[in-house]
């Protein structure tokens, strides 16, 4: 999405243009969702978080000071949002045995936990091989979830050498995982870089 029009899209919304405001919450809602399952890990519970974070964003988008930085913001209150419904969450209840009987198994068998298990240690000591450069970026993009502006505001760099550093760093860590990690066997990095996230987090 080009950042020019999410902020002309912001400035209109700020001023009661609905149009505006649906464009913004089908642009981001993927990014909404996707932070709330980072927490919740709960499809149903994400997607009622989605919704909780556009009616706050509503109320509150005339707070909002600057409105190049409304990705950041909206990510914030997705975040909160998905923090107090996890910690609201009570005890797992227990069920009877005919109701487990007629669940269906997971499709995750144990072979699959121990494989993630290796490609989580993979990526965690790729990561740490990277110079901190490297590291920081994909931290920053990957598992903080800073946005390109963010990022560079944070690093005092344009968006551009953001991207690039982005793809350079991308591109050290699938090395270091198709050359393996201290001699251990290969792992297949397709998909991995993406998931940085969910393995780090």
């Amino acid at each position: 999405m080009v950042w020019d029009d999410i902020t002309i899209l912001v400035s209109q919304a700020r001023r009661g243009d609905r149009a505006a405001l649906g464009t913004l919450c089908e642009r981001f809602a993927p990014m909404v969702y996707a932070t709330a399952m980072t927490h919740l890990r709960n499809s149903a519970e994400a997607e009622e978080v989605t919704q909780e974070a556009f009616l706050h964003c509503l109320r509150k988008l005339p707070q909002l000071r600057e409105e190049a930085r409304f990705a950041g913001w909206l990510r914030r209150i997705a975040q909160r949002l998905a923090i107090n419904r996890y910690m609201r969450r009570g005890p797992v209840k227990g069920v009877d045995a005919e109701v487990l009987e007629r669940t269906e198994a997971p499709e995750r068998t144990p072979l699959d936990s121990i494989v993630k298990r290796e490609q989580d240690r993979a990526v965690r000591a790729a990561l740490a091989r990277l110079k901190p450069l490297d590291r920081k970026t994909l931290l920053a993009f990957y598992v903080r979830g800073r946005s390109l502006t963010e990022m560079s505001c944070e690093f005092e760099v344009p968006v551009g050498t953001i991207k690039r550093r982005l793809h350079v760093a991308r591109r050290r860590l699938r090395g270091c995982l198709e050359n393996g990690v201290r001699g251990k066997r290969k792992c297949d990095p397709r998909g991995l870089v993406p998931r940085v996230k969910e393995f780090c987090g």
